[in-house]
C-alpha cells in the first residue's frame, strides 16, 4: 500500500466507514462563485480544501467565490508562478480567517507519482515563501485552499474535503472554457472572466471525521434550493436528499 493510499485509509477509517461523494450540476460561472462562497462560509481554521480539475474547467471561478465568502478584498488569482498567495479575510463567525491558496500546478501537479517526492518539493518551495507549516498543521485561523496538488494534499491532509470539476453536458471542450484557468498560465494578471460556457459536474468528497461530521451533504443540499439552476445528481444524493430527489 502507498503512503497515500494508507493516508486515505486512515481517513476513511475515522468516521467507520468511505465518505459519499456528492455531485451537482452547476450551469453558469455565476453559481460557480455562489458554490465557492458557500463552501467558504462552512470553513474554518485548520481546514483543508483541494481543488481539481483540468484546465479551464473553473477552479479560479470558484476560488473567487471562496474569497468572496471569506469577506477577502482584492482580486484572487490562482498564484501558479508563485506558488502560494496568502488572502486576510474572516470567518462565518466574524472570526479573523488566514487564507493560504496553493496552486502546486508549476511543481508538476498530478503528474507526479503517489510518493514522498512531490511533498517534498512541495514544501520546499513553500519553506522558501515561510508557508511550509502553514499546509503541513494549519493553525486555529487558517485555511488552505490548494489546486493541482492531488498526490500531495492526501499525504499531508488526512482530512479535507475534495472537490473536483468537470465539464458536463453542453460545456465547451476548450481550456478556455472558463478561461481565466488557462489565461493565468500565460500571464496571472490577464483574468477577466466569464461568460456563458455551459454547465459544469462537481463533486464534493469529504475527507475525515471533519468533513462528515459538517453534514456536507445537507449543507449542499439547502445550497441547491437557495440557488437557482444548481441540482444535485439523484444517483449521488443520500439520506434526507435522497426523499427530496
Amino acid at each position: 500500500m502507498s503512503a497515500v493510499e494508507a493516508n486515505d485509509k486512515d481517513a476513511m477509517d475515522m468516521d467507520g466507514g468511505e465518505s459519499q461523494p456528492i455531485t451537482l450540476r452547476v450551469p453558469t460561472p455565476e453559481s460557480m462563485r455562489a458554490l465557492g462562497q458557500y463552501v467558504a462560509g462552512m470553513t474554518h481554521g485548520g481546514d483543508v480544501i483541494l481543488l481539481s480539475g483540468p484546465l479551464g474547467a473553473g477552479k479560479t471561478t470558484f476560488a473567487q467565490g471562496f474569497g468572496a465568502g471569506l469577506g477577502v478584498t482584492g482580486p484572487v488569482v490562482s498564484p501558479t508562478f508563485t506558488i502560494a498567495r496568502e488572502m486576510e479575510g474572516h470567518f462565518a463567525d466574524g472570526s479573523a480567517a488566514h487564507c493560504v491558496h496553493v496552486d502546486a500546478y508549476r511543481l508538476g501537479g498530478a503528474s507526479f507519482a503517489p510518493g514522498q517526492n512531490s511533498v517534498d518539493a512541495l514544501l520546499d518551495e513553500l519553506e522558501s515563501l515561510g508557508l511550509d507549516e502553514e499546509l503541513e498543521d494549519p493553525g486555529e485561523r487558517t485555511v488552505v485552499l490548494m489546486e493541482w496538488g492531488e498526490q500531495m494534499v492526501a499525504a499531508l491532509a488526512p482530512e479535507r474535503l475534495e472537490i473536483h470539476i468537470e465539464r458536463g453536458n453542453g460545456a465547451e471542450s476548450s481550456a478556455d472554457s472558463y478561461p481565466a484557468d488557462a489565461a493565468e498560465r500565460r500571464n496571472p494578471a490577464d483574468s477577466q472572466e466569464l461568460s456563458e460556457n455551459g454547465e459544469r459536474a462537481v463533486t464534493l468528497t469529504p475527507v475525515g471525521e471533519r468533513w462528515n461530521a459538517e453534514g456536507i451533504g445537507v449543507a449542499i443540499d439547502g445550497f441547491t434550493r437557495s440557488s437557482a439552476g444548481c441540482t444535485l445528481v439523484g444517483g449521488n444524493a443520500t439520506g434526507a436528499m435522497k426523499e427530496r430527489l
